[in-house]
């Protein structure tokens, strides 16, 4: 391993023209090898806990806000669908936002990117216990929930993009953003389980109470609902409120754990003096770089895919499979199985390559979702169901992230000048998952409305069923082979992150040797 990486930073030396190396009059120091910037277990660990957040509150939301809204606060399904969409859409326009701001903040003793998540923390927790709280004043609860809801979006998002940013500034060698990558996919993929057990065990022992169809027929029928609850609206509403307390304190110990065991590290020759580049210019050349645009294209479609079976999955296993007791169980069975397979994509796209892992990781889903209709009131093969989807849900958890890092050293190679663009290039790929997210679950409650969704009914008429039928296998399935047509069109294989590999290696050694000019610099990078 260590000599292969010898060789390329031979090669790569190799590129550079000899009059830049004697302008530096140092050619000794540009021929040895610069020591290689290993990130110990503990930091990646560190690095990976602060993910955890952020999956642990929107996996819970993201299953579980839907119908509790329309269950246990008894929000009218139209009122629901607008907290549903503003909240999402809300979310998604914060992420340039605070990407903007974080491009103009300036570096403090915590780091450029720490003090946003450290001070946002206090504030996230306890907004997000009181989007469970059900207030005592039934007609001011739309706002209460739009209100909270939106600001805690807003709190953890300034959480979340600096924290994904920070990927590009706990190493500049690409193996090791790609292992601390993995890492933090797979803790989050844990933060993800461990939300939905919390949210569905706790929640689930205190089974919402159903009630009579308009027609006053038995309360459910067997298949429905086999062991009908007696738990009292409170009591529901306590273990909401007792599941987001646990949750908050996963995330106040996380974010301690991120603050106290990972430091920023600036680039190598990150120019002190130059004039920081506006944010317009710098979204502007963002959005007209063809990798960037073509992989969120891409992942904008399948990401639409998985949170439409994510929004819907509880109301699903509910209504149309008959399992009204077990889809906690099933989500954490799909959990589980994403949680033990995301080292064995990590294994893959670092053998096969990424593109290849991205159609054979994300079109698994899809004959496990053709599966689930087929067999629709089958408990054992439902399970079986969940659990292979889970592979698949480990694939869009790690690809995106793992993917980004490759496009932003692309874009550097063919921007030298553009320096401090990485927060647009994440806030702005996060904007367009939660837009389509906001959009997705809009759309998703409204036609749950037209269809004559009957709040807390034990069970819901025939249009219902088959509208979460095609919400939660058939559109999903559509999603995914559009957004998989769309990554054809990314360019960067394997060979290409080789060849940009070498020549940032290249660009940080002379870099680092010459003095950190930032006229050299982008020199430099015009030549490789």
């Amino acid at each position: 391993m260590a000599k292969g990486e010898g060789a390329e930073s031979g090669s790569a030396a190799g590129l550079l023209p000899a009059g830049i190396i004697q302008a530096g009059e140092r050619p000794a120091q540009v021929k040895e090898p610069k020591k290689k910037q290993q990130l110990s277990v503990c930091n990646k660990l560190c690095y990976a806990v602060g993910g955890a957040p952020y999956q642990v509150t929107g996996c819970a939301l993201g299953f579980f806000l839907q119908i509790y809204l329309l269950d246990v606060a008894q929000v009218d399904p139209f009122s629901a669908s607008i907290i549903l969409f503003v909240g999402r859409a809300w979310d998604a326009f914060t992420d340039p936002l605070v990407g903007f701001c974080i491009s103009k903040s300036s570096w403090t003793r915590l780091g450029h990117l720490m003090p946003w998540i450290i001070f946002s923390t206090p504030l996230a927790v306890i907004a997000y216990f009181l989007v469970w709280f059900v207030p005592d004043f039934p007609q001011g609860q739309f706002l209460w929930y739009l209100l909270f809801y939106c600001l805690f979006e807003t709190l953890v998002t300034c959480f979340h993009v600096p924290y994904s940013a920070l990927t590009m500034f706990i190493s500049t060698e690409q193996s090791e953003r790609d292992s601390a990558t993995a890492y933090r996919m797979t803790v989050e993929v844990l933060g993800s389980v461990l939300g939905t057990a919390i949210q569905g065990q706790i929640v689930g022992q205190a089974d919402t109470p159903c009630l009579q169809d308009p027609n006053g027929s038995a309360v459910a029928s067997e298949g429905a609902n086999r062991t009908h609850s007696t738990t009292s609206p409170r009591e529901t509403q306590n273990a909401y409120l007792l599941a987001a307390g646990v949750i908050a304190s996963i995330y106040v110990i996380c974010a301690v754990i991120l603050t106290l065991g990972v430091r920023e590290q600036r680039e190598p020759c990150e120019t002190q003096q130059a004039e920081p580049m506006s944010f317009f210019r710098g979204l502007r050349l963002v959005m007209s770089h063809g990798p960037y645009v073509k992989l969120i294209a891409g992942f904008l479609f399948t990401s639409l895919a998985f949170m439409l079976v994510e929004g819907n999955f509880a109301l699903f296993c509910t209504y149309t499979l008959g399992f009204r007791n077990e889809f906690q169980n099933l989500l954490l069975a799909i959990m589980l199985s994403a949680t033990f397979t995301i080292p064995l994509w990590q294994w893959f796209l670092t053998r096969f390559g990424k593109k290849t892992a991205v159609y054979i990781g994300i079109s698994s889903a899809v004959p496990f979702l053709i599966l689930m209709v087929l067999f629709e009131h089958n408990l054992i093969v439902t399970y079986v169901v969940a659990v292979a989807a889970g592979i698949s849900v480990a694939a869009a958890f790690l690809l995106p992230w793992s993917m980004l890092p490759d496009v932003i050293d692309d874009f550097h190679l063919k921007q030298p000048h553009s320096r401090g663009t990485e927060p647009i290039f994440f806030s702005f790929y996060v904007f367009f998952t939660k837009f389509a997210s906001g959009v997705s679950l809009g759309i998703s409650t409204l036609s749950l409305d037209f269809a004559g969704y009957q709040t807390r009914g034990c069970t819901q008429p025939r249009r219902v069923k088959f509208t979460l039928k095609m919400l939660v296998t058939i559109t999903p399935i559509v999603l995914i082979l559009i957004g998989l047509m769309l990554f054809k069109l990314y360019p960067i294989d394997e060979e290409k992150r080789r060849q940009n590999k070498k020549a940032l290696q290249a660009l940080r050694e002379e870099a680092s040797s010459s003095g950190c000019s930032d006229t050299d610099f982008t020199e430099l990078a015009s030549i490789l």
